[in-house]
């Protein structure tokens, strides 16, 4: 029998491969058309979804042709020459999935990667900074953020949802939630599970008169930087008094440090609420909402709607692939769903260490990708995986490639 396609993904790759011809056509550093910043720490914040976060594309750190870029090439053991350690630090989101790719990398090719999970916030000022050899966040970098350091590339590794999570004792379905009741919990305006709001989208579910505790993060985090974009969209009165970006000022809550963090706050408090990636919340087994998306159903959260929100999100990817998926169209689009990126600089210097960083990260965007999935991440579309390849092989050092081809 011929095979189904995934219509969402062949959309998806429709539009991927358009801007993957646009990017080849146009070479390096090409200045984009202004577009609202999203991810600053505003009122301001995106309401659509995988819209262009930058108001300019940086001149070095913008869309790069492959140049001879060979999408074959093959990580397949050491490298004579290279660095033997890397040092990496940011995004708790992907914390598991670099984990497990870091240690079969060094299995392969002996090159040992520490990789700190200390949130995206750190990670953006440690690569700025250059302290570590390559950062990872959530969030895109913004404008602003790019400034100090406007050669960083942003490398996509993978997608995945953000969750809210709850510890309702007798509560055994999963609840239905919208972005105006989460918004009105973080608010502080609705205090009890037994609120009319939260009965209403829940007819069905006994819900207890039991105080609800809000938990949120309390490093800057690109994980609060998805949830309160999504809030931002689905919420007029959480846009107007938060909005969204890595860290806001929070008006209630109980602040917890990564991912981790607050799958543990959210485990030891009962009534609580808190947000986490999708992988510590099925490690812990703890409950997981339905969200309301923008087409107002229900959704809960999947690796099939992560790829419905980037599929109907795909043709308005930036050539510097900072984008965002929040709130996308159509009926099965996940609303919380956020791509995750590598950060390194464009040119760099030490010979070793840009051989082993590129070869690390390529490893991770052709055979760490089947990892991502067996972790519950969504993978890439290999159109997008050729875009972030691309972003590789632009890597310099002291004026040539730093990626050796192998």
């Amino acid at each position: 029998m011929p095979k189904t396609i995934n219509p969402a993904l062949a959309a998806l790759a429709v539009s991927l491969m358009a801007l993957a011809l646009a990017a080849c056509g146009q070479g390096g550093g090409t200045t984009q058309p202004a577009a609202p910043t999203a991810v600053a720490s505003s009122k301001a914040a995106a309401s659509t979804a995988i819209s262009p976060v930058a108001t300019s594309a940086p001149t070095t750190g913008g869309s790069a042709a492959s140049g001879g870029c060979n999408y074959n090439a093959k990580v397949a053991g050491p490298f004579a020459g290279e660095a033997n350690a890397l040092t990496g630090a940011g995004a708790t989101f992907p914390q598991p999935l670099y984990t497990r790719w870091f240690s079969d990398y060094n299995k392969l090719t002996n090159v040992k990667v520490n990789y700190q999970g200390v949130g995206s916030g750190a990670g953006i000022k440690q690569i700025t900074e250059k302290t570590v050899d390559f950062g990872a966040s959530d969030a895109p970098m913004t404008d602003a953020q790019l400034k100090a350091a406007p050669d960083i590339l942003h490398i996509p590794t993978a997608m995945g949802a953000v969750v809210v999570t709850y510890n309702l004792a007798n509560v055994t379905q999963p609840l239905n939630l919208s972005g105006e009741t989460v918004g009105g919990i973080y608010l502080g305006d609705i205090r009890k599970w037994n609120d009319p709001k939260i009965v209403a989208e829940n007819p069905d579910v006994t819900l207890p008169d039991q105080n609800i505790v809000a938990i949120r993060r309390s490093d800057g985090s690109g994980t609060t930087n998805a949830f309160t974009s999504w809030l931002a969209a689905a919420n007029p009165a959480w846009k107007e008094k938060v909005g969204a970006g890595t860290t806001v000022n929070w008006p209630t809550g109980l602040g917890a440090q990564g991912n981790a963090g607050v799958a543990g706050e959210v485990k030891n408090n009962p009534g609580s609420i808190g947000y986490v990636e999708q992988i510590y919340a099925e490690q812990n087994k703890m409950a997981m909402a339905n969200i309301k998306n923008k087409a107002g159903k229900f959704v809960k959260p999947s690796l099939e709607g992560v790829t419905a929100a980037a599929a109907n999100s795909a043709k308005t990817i930036p050539p510097d692939l900072r984008f965002t998926i929040i709130n996308a169209e159509g009926d099965a689009a996940y609303p919380i769903s956020t791509p995750t990126w590598l950060l390194a600089h464009q040119n760099q210097t030490d010979a070793p260490k840009a051989q082993a960083v590129t070869r690390a990260m390529w490893w991770g965007l052709t055979d760490g990708q089947k990892v991502a999935t067996e972790l519950g991440y969504a993978a890439l579309p290999p159109e997008l995986a050729k875009l972030a390849l691309d972003k590789v092989c632009s890597i310099q050092v002291n004026g040539g490639r730093a990626f050796p081809g192998k």
